[in-house]
């Protein structure tokens, strides 16, 4: 039942193994960024170089293979599956599905043309039923590239920065960035809390629902065996007992703030330095940065 601590997805996981852990995690927001970013109007190629490029830190990052593995295999299979779903999805390209003028106003034209589609299957047919046929033209083989490429970029690159930054730092890094704001009035600093609390609470979150789990276990539940309705009910249940402990958890986590003056601190006073600076590192990861930006704007609509 410890299924959750076995896939860690989003929360920083403790440890000293990897360069990932060392990269200033200025740089390693500004990594995910160009993750993020950079997808947007870029051609397959570009979305193609990103996904084997992640694949690429995440094997020579250096963390111990137990720490990825799992989720890296369930987020492939996710974008597979999207994208597989997204090229069944009918995407038409107009101009090419539907002529402009009426055929027999051109008598001498000829109307025969190169068909759209790669994959055609179907119709299938099961007694009454029939289903297609399915068609992959070349419009949703792009979509389907598309959405499966930009799921697994987005995830992954977010999951890498979380797994291997402690909130402290990532709450640091974000207020630096947003630091010259603070001149129109931004509050840089309570926002900067008000996230450190946040990413503090998730674990907290985990850890009310593997209890729940584990509840549930020792008093021998099987939701295959109750039924569709018995089951739901009980899934309601837990959700809302979840909900009232999550609740209770925020208030006493409200309690012990007012008790402490209730005083908003900067995420500098929560950082610790680095306990193995690495510059060299941070300049390889900086001009690297550089680079694929460089690229980007070359090549990135290929």
């Amino acid at each position: 039942m410890d299924w959750l601590r076995q896939i860690p997805m989003g929360q920083y996981v403790d440890g000293s193994e990897g360069w990932l852990r060392r990269l200033d995690p200025r740089l390693k927001l500004a990594w995910s960024l160009v993750f993020l970013l950079t997808p947007v109007l870029a051609g397959p190629w570009w979305r193609v170089g990103l996904v084997l490029s992640l694949f690429l830190i995440t094997a020579l990052s250096g963390l111990p293979r137990k720490l990825w593995w799992r989720s890296l295999v369930l987020l492939v299979l996710l974008a597979l599956a999207v994208g597989l779903l997204s090229m069944l999805l009918p995407a038409v390209d107009p101009p090419a599905a539907f002529s402009l003028r009426n055929p027999l106003e051109l008598p001498d034209a000829t109307t025969d043309a190169p068909s759209w589609d790669l994959i055609r299957l179907g119709p299938l047919q099961w007694g009454n039923f029939s289903l297609g046929p399915l068609v992959v033209d070349r419009a949703s083989a792009q979509l389907g590239l598309r959405t499966s490429t930009l799921i697994f970029t987005v995830i992954h690159s977010v999951n890498l920065v979380l797994i291997t930054t402690t909130p402290e730092d990532l709450v640091w890094g974000l207020s630096w960035y947003l630091t010259p704001f603070a001149v129109f009035g931004l509050p840089v600093e309570r926002l900067g809390f008000q996230l450190l609390l946040a990413l503090r609470f998730l674990p907290l979150v985990q850890e009310e629902l593997q209890n729940l789990l584990r509840s549930m276990a020792s008093r021998a539940v099987n939701l295959r065996t109750l039924g569709f309705k018995a089951g739901f009910g009980i899934v309601l249940a837990v959700g809302e007992r979840l909900l009232a402990n999550i609740l209770l958890r925020a208030e006493q986590g409200a309690d012990a703030l007012v008790a402490r003056g209730g005083r908003i601190l900067g995420p500098s006073r929560f950082r610790l330095p680095a306990e193995r600076p690495a510059p060299l590192l941070n300049a390889l990861a900086l001009m690297g940065l550089l680079l694929v930006m460089g690229l980007r704007g070359q090549y990135g609509a290929l």
